[in-house]
């Protein structure tokens, strides 16, 4: 089960024993207590990332706010630096807010250590950044490993020196230590007489770490004194080769060289082709990519084997991954070998395989086990790093086509993921391009999948444009599950932009032609989007059946996701008739479903509405849990919104508790983010609140905590009231469904089941019509309705009429 808690940190166990480098880790660790961003400057394979991990591990205790590694070699554009930084830290986009907006709200408030791993091919991206965030986030510390500095205001400089080289008075120096420690891990136990030659080696090798590593795994086969004969004879020929590179970039890559010379030439080819995987990758993966007449696809897991054996390749359980410098080397020796397109291509190919059986697993099949659907998904969202590469070489090699193809077929997994936003960027690039050869349908799919990434940032109107022409150029043609996908985004478009007639007309064509296919997936989220008509509309009863429908469907086809959001519908409708115990026990259902996907935007909305349902019915303990897990989530994935929603839920709380001060503390905080948002939420239940304020508090006191609360960041509004372990006075009575409204609200609601205007509904209980307007906003608020006639019906269904 996922919890926000389970980890204070993201950084990978140790492959082997750290050593040295004592002095280093004590000065870097000390440094933190003043400086805001460190970089560790120095070559490749100088141990710049072991280093900082070691020191990032050693400095866990002292950020409650956690310790975050963001590995960012295998990226190619900087534009992605902040989809990585936020994937790691679970922020999502949300609208048409910059995600940095998102990734400060996740870091503001927390003492929290971020590493940022390999920045020197995104060093201008990773400047821009860490400026920002440094500057909005006061706590926040920054670990950067680059071969050159960010160059920013902040930043302190440290260079990695190698390590300690042996001399007379300390022969066991770090450098001679760390050799014999891998070579004894790599089988071969040195004897005292070669002592002299290791020293002789560390001294040649500059004390580098990569290179006494790829040295060490040599020992093999050859001695310390062999390996020093060839290192000389190399370093030699490298350094007449290129006089401006740096003396330890010269070594470092004659020792590259040299380890690279001494494998065979299958070896040597497999390394070179591994090259085009931009990330970790598995056998399978490998098999399929790396193979030809030349390379037999059998051959390949003997060869990898000896490549892990090398230390050229990185063996983590299922998972092989190269280290920047050897993946930097490899790929250059396949680019001289003119191989670079071949691979790159063989590369792009099997993502599509991959990520179209996915989509197949995924959503298309029918009655398939939930496990099945989420091995598939999880799959497909492990090569997401692949398909960003994959498309950035279809675009560099102009290949639209391949490119669009990829991805229609991954914008469904990376859609529910909150990738929508990155995948129309993806295809507005290459809608930019030559689309002469790309099948005219797949061009106004690929206009509809952008409209879906507009309609995430809140640009209805260009969106709508884009969802209209795709269906109406579709929907003549044979029926398929993306079609289907078209159909639901103009759907969503609409309805958004509060065009119920037109949404409503394409939404029961797709029902039909869902239905027609046996498109459960589709034909369940359709009969969502029905029933959310109907609950606008006040049909609770038809709302009811229509989610029902949808809940078959689902369990036919048994996605986690799909069954996760009817779980949620339902505890929509439930909430909405009064029925608090159902709606939590369906909200309940949605949370493991969500865990499952780690789908944690979704999670907090869930948690959200969870906490205020378990509040009105009066078990406060429950609330908090639910609510401090929702902010927590919300926080981290940038859903400002969800947090306001659980401020609102908590000042209900403080106020059903007795905690008058904490209630308007927190209600004042919630109106400043709805405000900032641009959604103000209705003043009712504020209206009341702070007039049972300046009755109880007095004027001064109430005006005081309200412009407190307007002071309070989100963080600290919330903890007034979580911290706060209110006892009342006496025990809450009984929650009955009828007494989530208080007993002017229910005289209100039974008077609008009558059809009464807020005048006449005033003229009858003797009060202002403005007084009548408030209370209905204030009922609306609690039961979650947008409509009087929602209000009217729920009355009916709970016998108001004869109170």
């Amino acid at each position: 089960m996922y919890s926000p808690q389970a980890a204070n940190h993201n950084l990978p166990v140790e492959p082997n024993r750290f050593i040295g480098r004592a002095r280093d880790v004590e000065e870097l660790c000390a440094l933190f207590a003043d400086e805001r961003v460190v970089t560790l400057c120095g070559v490749g394979g100088i141990g710049k990332t072991r280093l900082a991990l070691r020191v990032a591990e050693r400095l866990v205790h002292r950020f409650p706010g956690g310790v975050r590694l963001v590995e960012l070699a295998r990226l190619t554009r900087a534009d992605l630096v902040a989809k990585e930084l936020a994937g790691v830290l679970g922020v999502r986009e949300e609208g048409a807010r910059p995600l940095a907006d998102g990734l400060i709200e996740n870091l503001r408030g927390a003492r929290t250590l971020l590493v940022l791993d390999n920045c020197e091919h995104l060093v201008e991206a990773c400047a821009e950044l860490v400026a920002r965030l440094v500057a909005s986030c006061p706590d926040l510390r920054v670990l950067v490993t680059s071969r050159e500095p960010l160059r920013i205001p902040q930043e302190l400089i440290w260079r990695v020196p190698p390590l300690d080289l042996p001399d007379a008075r300390r022969p066991d120096a770090e450098s001679v230590l760390l050799f014999m420690e891998r070579a004894t891990a790599a089988g071969i136990r040195i004897s005292l007489d070669v002592l002299p030659d290791v020293a002789d080696l560390c001294v040649a090798l500059d004390g580098l770490p990569l290179a006494l590593e790829l040295a060490a795994a040599r020992t093999k086969v050859l001695s310390p004194r062999q390996i020093i004969d060839r290192i000389g004879d190399r370093f030699t020929l490298l350094t007449s080769g290129d006089r401006t590179a740096p003396a330890r970039h010269r070594t470092l890559l004659a020792t590259v060289q040299w380890s690279h010379d001494l494998l065979e030439e299958k070896e040597k080819a497999l390394l070179h082709r591994l090259s085009v995987f931009p990330g970790d990758f598995d056998l399978a993966f490998a098999e399929q990519v790396c193979h030809d007449r030349h390379l037999l696809q059998h051959e390949v897991l003997d060869l990898l084997s000896g490549l892990v054996d090398k230390s050229l390749v990185i063996g983590e359980g299922e998972r092989f991954r190269l280290l920047a410098t050897i993946r930097q080397f490899a790929a250059e020796r396949l680019a001289e070998a003119g191989e670079s397109d071949r691979f790159a291509e063989r590369h792009l190919r099997e993502v599509l395989a991959v990520q179209a059986r996915g989509l197949r697993v995924t959503f298309e099949e029918q009655r398939m086990e939930r496990p099945d659907r989420l091995e598939a998904f999880q799959r497909a969202s492990a090569l997401v790093d692949d398909s960003r590469a994959a498309l950035d070489w279809a675009i560099r090699a102009g290949d639209a086509r391949a490119g669009i193809e990829l991805c229609l077929i991954a914008a469904a997994p990376l859609a529910v993921a909150g990738d929508a936003a990155e995948t129309a960027d993806w295809l507005g690039l290459l809608l930019a391009m030559d689309v002469s050869a790309v099948d005219p349908s797949d061009l106004l799919m690929a206009k509809s999948f952008i409209a879906y990434g507009l309609e995430a940032r809140d640009e209805l109107r260009q969106a709508r444009e884009l969802a209209v022409e795709g269906v109406e150029g579709l929907r003549a043609g044979a029926y398929h599950f993306r079609l289907g996908v078209v159909y639901a985004i103009a759907v969503r478009v609409l309805l958004r932009l509060g065009e119920r007639e037109a949404s409503r007309r394409w939404l029961e064509e797709l029902i039909e032609r869902a239905r027609a296919h046996a498109d459960r997936f589709t034909l369940a989220a359709a009969l969502l989007y029905r029933s959310t008509l109907a609950l606008a509309d006040s049909r609770l009863r038809e709302a009811q059946r229509h989610v029902e429908e949808a809940l078959r469907a689902a369990r036919e086809h048994g996605h986690p996701w799909i069954i996760a959001q009817v779980s949620l519908q339902l505890g929509v409708l439930a909430e909405a008739r009064g029925d608090l115990e159902a709606a939590l026990g369906h909200l309940a259902a949605a949370v493991p479903l969500n865990e499952e996907l780690d789908n944690r935007a979704e999670l907090a909305r869930v948690l959200s509405r969870s906490g205020r349902v378990a509040g009105q019915l009066g078990d406060f303990a429950a609330a908090r849990r639910h609510l401090a897990r929702s902010l927590a989530l919300a926080k981290g994935t940038g859903q400002r919104l969800t947090i306001a929603h659980c401020l609102s839920a908590l000042s209900v709380l403080a106020e059903k508790e007795g905690d008058l001060e904490g209630a308007v503390l927190t209600a004042a905080a919630v109106q400043r983010l709805r405000e900032s948002v641009g959604q103000p939420a209705s003043r009712a239940r504020t209206d009341e609140l702070m007039a049972r304020a300046r009755a109880e508090l007095g004027d001064g006191r109430a005006a005081a905590m309200w412009a407190k609360g307007g002071e309070l960041s989100p963080e600290e509004a919330a903890g007034r009231v979580l911290e706060q372990e209110h006892v009342s006075a006496v025990d809450p009575p009984p929650v009955r469904r009828r007494t989530v409204l208080t007993a002017r609200e229910q005289e209100i609601a039974s008077l609008l089941m009558r059809g009464l205007s807020n005048r006449a509904i005033g003229e009858e209980l003797v009060i202002s019509p403005a007084t009548v307007a408030r209370h209905i906003a204030n009922i609306m608020d609690k039961l979650g309705f947008t409509s009087r006639a929602q209000i009217a019906v729920w009355a009916a269904e709970h016998d108001l009429g004869s109170a």
